[in-house]
């Protein structure tokens, strides 16, 4: 590398591994003077054409004092970087820092001339945007603030790469040449650039593992049984519709096993492969991994175990593995992986342990354990294929390890796959909170999200190298659902919202009219809805009579009632129940649902196992839907009702607590798309001193690396945002207490502000409404009989704020999540019930509303039991300053206003902290890159 004194450093940190337009991927990293032989290698691939747009003039070749040019680098002034696959140049660009002459220079001059060259064979792939990013956050991160380019006008490509970026620019032409210059600065403009291109680039890196035109698996056995014989079975069972391929290196003479073309090596295959399961040893993966990278296969799912789940010495092998998959453009799912499937019947892929392929449906399904996903597979097929009458699954994924493709991977796919309409989601870590908050607020935007986390109350499975979080289960699950996804606790949640979800139309509201022919089970039905929050009309009992005429009319005039929203039917089985029964009622709900579209309906079932079976055969459509498993031989075969291929499908519950819980979430979710519809604002205040706090803070932190801030330099800080601390005075003395009081004004309070006893009014540390001086000193002489001394209760004078409920607000950074505000009522509300509502900063109007009334304490705010209503306009406003302080000065880590008096008129805040520290990394907000590994 380079070692000369006026060169800096490698800079280590400036290597990444990106995901490029159509899929594959590249490796991005400095330039140095060991690629000479790269680089000429590279310059002998690019076509005339290329060299000539790139200089300007024929140019057949690199001199050797071009060389020696673009490959010395001090990694300041001058920075070239390379895009390589398979450890080859594809393509290269650098900058030269430039004074105003145009002629090179050093800092302090920041614009630099910028300059790109693509191999031709990989022109169109997006390799020059991913570049441009790249450079562009290197600049910047050396002062740079401007690029400069000069393009001749042929050069369209280009033109396109540097206009489409999003930077502001502009744009001249001289001497036949376009001169390009744009500005470095983020925009929301270049970061939603930057986000389109990395959803499309991700999406279509999974649809590439999803959808091969052919599969290799390596690692199949002459005899029946094992890993790699079952899911080669697998795939030709469930009627893969490309091309398959049996590989083992101990296949001899073998040409051919169970009817599917047999190998020795990937290499051997005459056709290209696109994708590989690898189900050897693990210290026989290297050897698969690169004979598939030298073939070109664009993916691989490893079943192989034996890595980061088994040890350091696993995490070790782990990472060779994904580093040399990413180096060939490969991308991973697992290792130590279920499989993935897709029943699409244009694929038809199931390869995967599942021995059956599920039914084709709606819902897509994302298991970091194989043990669950194999569970969510069981739950849909029984439930889905005969029991609920629902759909079933559009595409599976089982990460294993979660080495590369992650469930934030899978979801840039479903976000745009139209086979998908709900996404079920098992998760045991989250590597990118911010990038898994954003993507699942887009997603959800548009498609129900459904998420059950493990290993909620644990660490992470040994498997997975993720950034730990300093947030609590409940913070963590209050952003998600801030982002729109629907948090369940179990996967028995996760599938009984999934049912619903997928078929059944959102609610309007949340009322919810309740029939039945079961007087008891509407009235538990009912006591459900209330317990979720929902608005139940008196259940209206059919009688145990009751016929699917009387079923069908009923749920007719419920759903044509516009003080009804949803509709949840109760059924239990009459002593002589008949087939043909269970058959007439399902036509009687599916055709009345049929008439109102807009609204969902459920079904509770107790022991209905007929009635469930005609649902699913009412509404089916699909041959597999529609094949039920033989029933017993006491009972007369079911008798399928036909429906239209648009029918509704009705999903069925055991029991009216499940269902009415998947209803409640859907009423939930139904009215998060209607809030996002008309997202809030950030407001802006006038007397907030940017500016002066930005000066404030980098004086503090000039101090050292973090610190927390004395008092008055809190108030100060605090009170450029329009935040106002109602001073308090330090009483060392019962003398310093009295002059405190005087200088303040009677009425007081005194109060200790030692650790052990700061916002502890129930210790009695804290004496109110002290009216002068005498019951001052009385008040500070009981506080230091019952204490102790003064130098351990640290007592503090301060005037008295109006009565009101006592608040706090909290804001802190996490490293993973990023910035989050929280509300709570100050003491055991917060403290002993942890009962805090979290919202991510940016806070808007909306969110500072959602805050103070998603608590479930309050109604102490609103006039609980008589008492006078707060000004909770006045704590909104606070907590959007407190937002926009975070907001606007990253070296804010924390803030904490405790406690915070909300008063009928107005508020007092009586205590307060700030700590700074230098800003952590903002990995969202930089370029495109892959979780390195």
């Amino acid at each position: 590398m380079q070692t000369a004194s006026d060169r800096h450093e490698y800079p280590a940190h400036w290597e990444a591994d990106v995901v490029l337009r159509d899929g594959g991927t590249a490796r991005i990293r400095p330039i140095t003077v060991d690629d000479a032989e790269r680089l000429v290698s590279f310059y002998e691939q690019v076509s005339d054409e290329s060299k000539y747009y790139r200089f300007f003039a024929p140019y057949p070749r690199l001199s050797a004092r071009d060389v020696h040019r673009f490959t010395h680098h001090d990694f300041v002034d001058r920075v070239g970087l390379a895009a390589t696959v398979g450890g080859e140049f594809i393509a290269t660009v650098r900058y030269d820092r430039i004074g105003a002459g145009g002629m090179p220079a050093s800092a302090p001059a920041d614009e630099a001339e910028v300059a790109f060259l693509v191999q031709d064979a990989h022109q169109g792939r997006g390799v020059a945007s991913a570049l441009l990013e790249h450079i562009a956050a290197v600049a910047r991160e050396r002062g740079i603030r401007r690029f400069a380019a000069e393009v001749l006008p042929a050069n369209s490509r280009m033109i396109k790469v540097f206009t489409d970026a999003g930077y502001q620019q502009k744009r001249s032409f001289e001497d036949g040449v376009v001169r390009l210059e744009f500005d470095l600065e983020p925009t929301d403009r270049s970061l939603a650039v930057q986000r389109a291109r990395e959803q499309r680039a991700e999406a279509r890196s999974v649809q590439r593992l999803l959808a091969p035109g052919s599969v290799a698996v390596i690692g199949v056995g002459r005899r029946p049984g094992g890993v790699g014989r079952s899911i080669l079975g697998n795939l030709r069972d469930g009627g893969f519709t490309g091309r398959l391929y049996a590989v083992n290196k101990a296949f001899d003479e073998l040409r051919e096993l169970d009817g599917v073309p047999a190998h020795r090596s990937v290499r051997e295959i005459p056709e290209p492969v696109d994708l590989a399961v690898v189900a050897v040893p693990a210290e026989h993966v290297p050897e698969v991994v690169a004979e598939c990278g030298e073939h070109g296969v664009q993916g691989l799912v490893v079943i192989s175990a034996g890595y980061a789940e088994s040890g350091p010495e696993g995490r070790e092998r782990q990472r060779a593995l994904v580093r040399q998959a990413r180096s060939y453009g490969m991308r991973i799912i697992g290792p130590n992986a279920f499989g993935i499937i897709n029943t699409s019947p244009d694929v038809r892929l199931n390869a995967s342990l599942a021995p059956e392929m599920p039914r084709t449906g709606r819902i897509g399904l994302f298991a970091q354990s194989g043990a669950i996903g194999i569970a969510l597979l069981s739950r849909l097929h029984r439930r889905g294929g005969g029991v609920t009458g629902v759909t079933g699954v559009s595409t599976f994924v089982s990460s294993g390890n979660r080495s590369d493709v992650s469930g934030n991977d899978v979801l840039q796919y479903w976000y745009e796959d139209s086979d998908t309409d709900v996404a079920l989601m098992y998760l045991e870590t989250i590597g990118s909170p911010r990038k898994f908050n954003r993507l699942a607020r887009r997603t959800a935007a548009a498609k129900p999200l459904v998420v059950v986390q493990g290993a909620r109350h644990g660490s992470a499975p040994q498997g997975h190298a993720v950034r730990a979080t300093r947030l609590p289960h409940a913070t963590v699950s209050a952003l998600l659902r801030q982002a729109g996804v629907i948090r369940v606790d179990t996967i028995t949640e996760l599938v009984d919202a999934g049912l619903l979800l997928a078929r059944q139309p959102l609610p309007a509201g949340p009322r919810v009219a309740i029939l039945g022919n079961s007087e008891s089970l509407g009235l538990l039905t009912y006591d459900a809805c209330l317990t979720q929050g929902l608005r139940p009309l008196p259940p209206l009992d059919l009688t145990t009579a009751a016929s699917a005429e009387d079923f069908h009319r009923a749920l007719t005039a419920a759903l044509a009632d516009d003080a009804c929203d949803a509709v949840v039917v109760t059924a239990i089985p009459t002593v002589a129940e008949t087939s043909a029964q269970d058959a007439a009622l399902a036509e009687a709900l599916r055709s009345a649902a049929a008439a109102a579209p807009a609204k969902p309906v459920l079904v509770v079932h107790v022991e209905l196992g007929g009635l469930a079976q005609a649902l699913s055969a009412a509404a089916s459509t699909s041959p597999q839907a529609q094949r039920t498993d033989p029933p017993p031989p006491a009972e007369p075969p079911l008798t399928p009702v036909q429906a239209p291929a648009n029918a509704r499908l009705i999903p069925a519950y055991p029991a009216a607590e499940r269902a009415v819980r998947a209803l409640a979430e859907a009423v939930g979710y139904a009215q998060w798309r209607r809030d996002t519809a008309e997202p809030g604002k950030v407001p802006e205040y006038d007397d907030i001193d940017e500016k002066g706090a930005a000066a404030l803070i980098g004086r503090l932190l000039a101090r050292g690396q973090g610190l927390t801030l004395g008092s008055d330099e809190t108030c100060d800080l605090l009170a450029r945002y329009g935040i106002h601390v109602r001073r308090a005075l330090p009483a060392p003395t019962p003398d310093a207490a009295a002059q405190a009081a005087r200088a303040i004004g009677y009425p007081v309070a005194l109060k200790a502000t030692a650790p052990h006893l700061r916002h502890r009014a129930d210790l009695g540390g804290v004496r109110l409404d002290l009216a002068d001086e005498e019951q001052l000193r009385r008040a500070y002489a009981e506080l230091t009989e019952l204490f102790g001394k003064p130098e351990e209760l640290r007592p503090v004078v301060q005037g008295m704020a109006p009565r009101g409920v006592d608040t706090l607000v909290r804001a802190v950074i996490d490293p993973a999540a990023g910035a989050v505000l929280s509300f709570g009522l100050a003491g055991a509300a917060s403290q002993l019930l942890d009962d805090m509502a979290h919202r991510l900063i940016p806070v808007t109007d909306r969110d500072a509303t959602f805050l103070v009334r998603s608590i479930r304490t309050a109604p102490l705010l609103f006039g609980w039991r008589g008492s006078a209503p707060v000004d909770t306009p006045a704590l909104e406003e606070l907590m959007l300053r407190v937002s926009r302080l975070v907001d606007d000065h990253p070296e804010v880590v924390a803030v904490t206003l405790e406690p915070v008096v909300v008063a009928p008129r107005g508020l007092s805040v009586l205590g307060a902290t700030v700590r700074l520290a230098p800003p952590p990394a903002r990995g969202d907000l930089g370029p495109r890159t892959l979780p390195p590994y």
